[in-house]
């Protein structure tokens, strides 16, 4: 039996795991970021890699975009302040004597549900995490496409409203700034609404205040609209949609296909399915497993 170990770095917490070429995981241990000091971060995922005690393949990793591909670089993570423009797989594996691979999360979470999820035997798999963010993946045949530069389905900041709503660094009217948990939440709260997460705006919306009625409404338009674009664009095979949002607001799922059936062509509408996500937490880890053994053949 062969091994990889697959790793998610999140801003909270990292994960790491020993996972087997059956994609079963057979150990795994979580620990506290160092959002600011990354070579800790490092410290405890050797740590944690030499205590699972077993010969492995080599290492992928999961981390938070945006990120260089090419040369293994942490770029500008929002939540990783202190990761900015580091040298993640050269350090990792100056530290380990592993061959390192790195791709962001939204990949993996593709790559992963492409090979053993929703969209297992599917040729064409577009994933989205509809979450904190939205961050996005593209799997052709259980291949992460990732463009000529590396920044293929960097999605978040798609503009899709002229002068919309915005937050941190992105552009008005970008998809995360309107279907994004975090978008959903502070226009509600911006709007006068006392809201902690999204499903508090849509349970709101469902005990009809129409506030949150319409911010729940440009979510499900705009998000539509976005996959509409993505069918005319790449014509995957299935749509997969994870994060706390897709899968935790009731009927979300259910609602975005239906909407995207009335974007496409009316003779193509029978071609789009939107499914949930199934492998929960365990797709970035299951992934980056993927890539190790991938790099093999």
């Amino acid at each position: 039996m062969k091994y990889a170990v697959g790793i998610d770095v999140g801003g909270t917490n990292t994960r790491v795991a020993l996972i087997d070429e059956n994609y079963k995981i057979i150990e795994r241990r979580q620990f506290p970021t160092n959002e600011e000091e990354p070579e800790t971060t490092l410290n405890d995922i050797k740590t944690v890699i030499d205590g699972f005690g077993y010969p492995v393949e080599g290492i992928g990793i999961s981390c938070p975009g945006p990120l260089d591909l090419i040369n293994g670089v942490v770029l500008t993570p929002p939540n990783l302040p202190g990761w900015h423009y580091f040298e993640l797989t050269k350090c990792l594996e100056v530290k380990t004597g592993l061959s390192v691979h790195l791709e962001n999360d939204g990949n993996l979470a593709c790559l992963a549900e492409a090979a053993i999820g929703a969209g297992k035997g599917k040729g064409y798999v577009q994933f989205l995490t509809i979450s904190t963010g939205i961050g996005a993946g593209f799997c052709v045949n259980q291949n992460i496409f990732r463009g000529a530069k590396g920044f293929a389905q960097e999605v978040a900041n798609s503009i899709l409203w002229k002068n919309g709503p915005f937050q941190g660094n992105l552009k008005k009217g970008s998809i995360e700034s309107i279907a994004s948990g975090t978008a959903i939440t502070k226009r509600a709260n911006d709007a006068g609404l006392r809201a902690a997460h999204a499903g508090e705006v849509y349970q709101m919306a469902q005990e009809g205040n129409q506030t949150a009625a319409d911010i729940m409404e440009d979510a499900y338009e705009y998000l539509s609209n976005f996959l509409g674009i993505l069918y005319g664009v790449l014509d995957p095979d299935i749509f997969v949609l994870g994060g706390s949002v897709a899968l935790k607001v009731p009927g979300f799922v259910e609602e975005i296909e239906e909407r995207v059936k009335e974007k496409v062509y009316d003779a193509l509408k029978d071609n789009v399915h939107v499914v949930p996500a199934v492998l929960g937490e365990d797709c970035g880890l299951i992934g980056a497993a993927c890539l190790v053994f991938q790099s093999k053949k």
